[in-house]
């Protein structure tokens, strides 16, 4: 698959608290890196997604007494599973993983800032309404192909690209560059979305240009 002008890599979630060591660890997560910089220099256009929530998010389980992380508990917006309180604004846990060096990246996406909602995709918060900006950026930048990396997978980067394609961007996960949660076959069960909405799936062997 060719690289061109108007694609966009969109690096997600490459942050401390989902790697090894995080509060809400990725199982391998920082295998992520060494792949994502060796393509980065590829894409002229380079998106960086931070997750970035405020104490007692509702997400986390802390904020529902009694309740535990991995649960599932219903919201305004739909089904929430409850996490560890993690990437909190402002905390080492929400930087960058210090290996992971962009500096050509344009773009700085910070989501789930919003107390009462989750953001999993970069695109839209969890209620599936709400726009974070991003399809804007790409539209008014003339960025109409979005290649997605990073963490994780079976979450933030999969509910990011399904949403490009229901923005009828075409969307190419490079799946050797991500690493999945896999929470109750999470990981199989967004790979079948995967192929309904016709998201590409491939491996970064697979680009060119």
């Amino acid at each position: 698959m060719r690289i061109d002008a108007n694609d966009v890599l969109i690096v997600t979630d490459v942050q401390n608290d989902f790697c090894p060591g995080g509060a809400l660890a990725v199982p391998r997560g920082d295998e992520v890196i060494a792949p994502i910089l060796r393509i980065a220099p590829r894409f002229q256009h380079i998106v960086l997604t931070q997750d970035w929530h405020p104490p007692c998010h509702a997400s986390f389980a802390a904020s529902h007494p009694g309740r535990k992380p991995f649960e599932t508990i219903e919201l305004p917006c739909g089904p929430q599973t409850l996490w560890p309180p993690h990437c909190m604004q402002g905390t080492a846990g929400a930087d960058f993983h210090p290996a992971l060096k962009l500096p050509q990246a344009e773009l700085i996406l910070r989501k789930g800032f919003r107390t009462e909602i989750d953001s999993y995709s970069a695109f839209f918060e969890n209620d599936h309404t709400t726009p974070t900006g991003l399809a804007a950026y790409l539209r008014e930048r003339n960025l109409s192909r979005v290649f997605l990396v990073g963490l994780a997978y079976d979450y933030c980067v999969g509910y990011s690209a399904l949403d490009a394609r229901r923005l009828n961007f075409p969307a190419v996960v490079l799946r050797d560059a991500c690493r999945a949660i896999d929470l109750n076959g999470s990981a199989a069960a967004m790979e079948a979305r995967f192929a309904e909405a016709g998201v590409a799936l491939i491996d970064i062997s697979e680009l060119s240009g």
